[in-house]
């Protein structure tokens, strides 16, 4: 049974794509004003009708983020395990094709970046890998799990989509919450963008949401993209994958991201891209949208733009990030997966959060309480 994925398959991308243009102002006073937004409502949030109304979009966020999660911002960081990948992917600097030193760190190494990690004051961690199942499958997520339990007390992952037991198993093994992204759910687009692998399969990857959910995870991590598609079709989808998820699998937490597309090694020129302004109103019409769901802003954006949209709905935020496996311990020349515009310490963007009232977070989850 795949319910969220069979709704997403109902949705008709050209009906959505055609109907967000014909917003009217009356519409997106409509949808600002209503007690219990439904996907409707989110469209015309992101329509380019609500650009003018962007204000009152951000205040009626920051209300409803304060009033749900109070100051906080929960901090986390990426760990790169390795940039082995077996798909060819034409956005992504670590796309099989690239003619790079490739690397998978050992245990040991793994050791020394969790060591690194914690003296920057990290708790909650994010482990992330290419897509390789045979050479970075579950018995390398299951021995690097042993290591960084020891080490961090919240762990999410970011890898290939896993089958129900997988995910069964690595949440026994310590993992609190999947992030599997969609990329695009154009799926004609998807196919231009995805020519080789696994990751080519649209519907195992759009159904990983169900698997998630019937494993019980407690976090579930979605998003798009931002830049392979038209960037308010594409958000309307990510934006009905969440409620989907919040309908079915209410016992999992949700979490949602908004990645822009950025340059790497490799990569061709995006002709769909999202301004700084139309990611605010993304990030408000969400926030309005899905008051309790967390949303997540990484270092793929600029210290500037991170600064000023953290109190408008933003709950989680990367820091110090690096994207090539060894980043933190060792300096390496590895392929890094894409160009990250957040240079800071995380000192440093735990201060610039601090200083607009904001309470930054290292611990958001202790293992005792864990179901």
């Amino acid at each position: 049974m795949t319910p969220v994925a069979d709704k997403l398959r109902e949705a008709d991308w050209d009906e959505i794509s055609l109907s967000i243009p014909a917003t009217t102002p009356h519409r997106v006073e409509q949808a600002l004003a209503a007690q219990q937004p439904d996907i409707n409502d989110f469209m015309a949030l992101v329509s380019p009708a609500a650009e003018s109304y962007l204000e009152a979009m951000a205040a009626k966020a920051q209300v409803i983020t304060r009033r749900h999660f109070g100051n906080t911002i929960s901090m986390f960081v990426p760990l790169y395990l390795s940039n082995l990948c077996a798909n060819e992917c034409t956005y992504c600097g670590f796309t099989m094709s690239n003619r790079i030193r490739r690397k998978t760190l050992s245990m040991e190494e793994i050791a020394l970046e969790a060591i690194a990690i914690r003296k920057m004051g990290f708790r909650h961690l994010l482990l992330v890998t290419g897509e390789h199942e045979t050479k970075v499958g579950m018995p390398y997520f299951l021995e690097a799990l042993a290591v960084l339990r020891r080490y961090f007390d919240y762990l999410m992952i970011e890898v290939q989509p896993l089958h129900t037991h997988e995910y069964q198993q690595l949440q026994q093994a310590g993992i609190d919450g999947v992030l599997v992204y969609q990329e695009t759910y154009h799926r004609r687009q998807y196919s231009q963008y995805h020519l080789r692998g696994n990751k080519k399969n649209f519907d195992w990857r759009l159904e990983t949401s169900d698997r998630l959910g019937q494993a019980k995870m407690q976090k579930i991590g979605v998003g798009a993209l931002l830049g392979l598609a038209d960037w308010r079709t594409d958000s309307t989808f990510a934006a009905m994958h969440t409620s989907l998820i919040h309908k079915y699998y209410w016992r999992s937490r949700c979490s949602v991201a908004f990645p822009r597309l950025r340059p790497c090694e490799g990569s061709t020129p995006s002709a769909s891209m999202i301004s700084d302004k139309q990611l605010v109103q993304l990030i408000c019409a969400h926030r309005i949208m899905h008051p309790q769901a967390e949303l997540s802003l990484s270092t793929r954006e600029s210290a500037y733009f991170r600064d000023n949209v953290a109190s408008l709905g933003v709950t989680s935020m990367s820091a110090a990030s690096q994207t090539q496996p060894g980043g933190y311990s060792a300096q390496t020349e590895h392929l890094n997966q894409f160009d990250t515009e957040d240079h800071r310490s995380a000192s440093q963007v735990a201060a610039a959060l601090s200083q607009q009232g904001l309470e930054p977070v290292w611990q958001d989850w202790l293992p005792g309480f864990r179901g």
